[in-house]
Formats: structure tokens, sequence, C-alpha cells
């Protein structure tokens, strides 16, 4: 082979070289098309997803038991941390002020420590309207003391009666039982629109029409206020929701209550196995129907509320049921609300 010949050769042979980069160089930028091209589906699916959220928009306004306060929290910022163009409002006037709101329109949503009583079932129904019931678990009502008591080691349900029925002589400690210190026992608790005063009664006091509590104690809506009270004093005495006493276990004792058969302190399981009794209770919630049709973020709302209420009554501190029930009660609501 003569040196052109040579040359020829080697032209061709770097000729081929660089088809063979270029065809390389190629097929690279084809794979890299086809990642970004899988990459454009998820960012559509993305922004359809935000577009979804961005779509539901309104204000959802709830009210009524300052017990299921915090569980209706929860729910209302997961759900708009979900749905930003979504207001959900909570508030805890109490179970019978959340009934009266019902009954008046205000609200789209109550929340209840107690079942709604005939007399206010029949209001709501006057006003057009017809509440559904759905209980979302349990809540033992606690009776507290303060963390530096030291005396008392339980009571019981005929002592609680002496020391809060409304023609009550109690005055000091040693009023209760002998031995206990003279001391004036200041009581807190919730006011009479609340569903916790109405259990209260109903649980200790008596069915009795007309049953009320004494009326010479610091009663008050808020139940941060009564755990305030109590922790403040130390010959104190309260009773509320048991997610406010698991919440503040450093500054309150819950006294565990004897029935006849040996005291038993609340705790999620002896709520939950019904042996905290007759303070254990079930919570409710009463989404308003007829609003859900003009209310488009109401419907979602409740969905949304009743598919993690296992989770959101953990979460508050109470003791939820089993996973039975809220199968059951996802399926009462999607027939309820069939047409929505």
């Amino acid at each position: 082979m003569n040196r052109q010949k040579v040359l020829v050769v080697l032209g061709i042979f770097v000729l081929s070289l660089s088809l063979l980069a270029a065809c390389s160089q190629s097929s690279g930028t084809e794979d890299g098309g086809a990642s970004e091209e899988n990459s454009e589906p998820s960012e559509e699916s993305s922004g359809a997803a935000g577009e979804e959220g961005e779509e539901l928009t309104g204000t959802v306004v709830i009210n009524g038991s300052s017990t299921v306060y915090p569980v209706g929290m929860i729910a209302a910022e997961q759900f708009m941390a979900e749905h930003p163009g979504v207001n959900v409002t909570v508030g805890d006037a109490g179970s019978g002020a959340g009934f009266e709101m019902y009954a008046a329109g205000e609200i789209d949503f109550s929340e209840a420590s107690r079942p709604i009583k005939p007399e206010e079932k029949e209001a709501i129904k006057e006003a057009g309207m017809t509440p559904v019931e759905y209980t979302l678990g349990y809540d033992g009502i606690t009776v507290v003391v303060n963390a530096e008591n030291d005396f008392v080691d339980h009571l019981t349900v005929e002592e609680l009666k002496k020391i809060w029925s409304a023609d009550s002589d109690v005055q000091t400690w040693a009023d209760v039982r002998d031995g206990w210190p003279e001391e004036e026992i200041v009581l807190y608790g919730p006011g009479t629109e609340s569903g916790t005063y109405d259990f209260f009664i109903e649980a200790i006091i008596g069915e009795e029409e007309g049953a009320a509590l004494r009326s010479d104690y610091t009663a008050n809506a808020d139940d941060n206020i009564l755990v305030q009270g109590v922790a403040g004093d130390p010959y104190s005495l309260g009773f509320f929701g048991y997610a406010y006493y698991a919440e503040n276990q450093d500054q309150l004792k819950a006294v565990p209550i004897d029935n006849g058969d040996g005291p038993v302190e609340p705790s999620i399981e002896t709520i939950s196995d019904e042996s905290y009794t007759p303070l254990s209770r079930p919570l409710f919630i009463y989404p308003n129907s007829e609003k859900m049709k003009e209310n488009p973020a109401l419907k979602p709302f409740v969905q949304f509320y009743l598919e993690n209420a296992k989770q959101f009554v953990e979460e508050a501190g109470y003791a939820p049921l089993d996973d039975a029930h809220y199968e059951e009660l996802l399926q009462k609501f999607e027939e309820a609300h069939v047409d929505v």
C-alpha cells in the first residue's frame, strides 16, 4: 500500500469514528429528551393536583363543644394545608350553644360532647334542616385536683354528688371526708352551655328534670381557663375533657373515681374499655346536610374529617373506636349525601 492509499484508509477510519461519535451523542440527547418528556407528565400531574386544590374555595364554619374543639382544629388545619383556598373556622362556644347556632343557620357544622336533645333536634327541623349524627370517639370527663394535692387518692360518685349538688353544703375538704384538711374547696367547671355540664349532671347528680350544679363555682366555656384555675390553687377541684388533663399532667392530678367497684383512673385504656364509669362518653359531629348543597367546600371537608377521624381523635388525646366503626361511618355519610 502506497502512502496515498494509507492516507485514504486513515481518512475513512477517522470519518467513521466521527460518525459513530455523532450517533452516540445524538442517541444520548434523545435519551435526555425522553427523560424530560417523562418528567413533563409529573409536572402536569402536580400542576393538575394544585389546580384541583386551588379550585376548591369557600368557608366552613364550625362551632360547639369545647371538648371536641381540639379534634376539629386538627381536621381544619390539615384540610386547609391541602386546600389553601378554603378557610375553616372552629369555635368552642359549647354543645348547647352550637345547636342554637345550627338552628339559626349560622354554622355549617356542629360538634358536641353529648347527644342532641329532642327539643334541639326539633328546633333544627323547624328551621328546615336535618341533623345527621356521627360518633367520632370517646372521652372520659376527668376530675382533677392541683398536682401538689397529696391527700385526695380517689372520690366516690356519692362524694362527687355531695360536693357538686345544687343544695350542697360542702365548703371545705373536711366536709367531704374525715381526715381531710379544713381548707376551702375552690371549684372550677364548665357552664350551662356546655355538653360536659349536661353529661356530668346526668352521670353524677341524676336525670331528674331541672337537676343542676351548685352555682358558687368558677364556670367557663374555655377549658384552658379551668386548667389554669386548678393549676393555680392547691385546694381546688375541677372537671373537663380528658385531652385537657393529658396536655397538662405536670400541673394537674387526675382523681380516680369509684362507682362501686373500686377506684378507676381515667386513661385511654379505661375510657376505651368503659371501665372508667360513669364519666366515659361519646363525642359527636353534626354536619349541616342542607348547607352542603350551597357550600361546595363543605362536603369535601366533612368527608376528609370522617376519613381521618380515627387519627384526629388519637392526636387530640381521646379514645378512638375500631376500624369497622369508621368504615360504617363513611358508608353512612356517602349514602346520606349521594345527591350532593
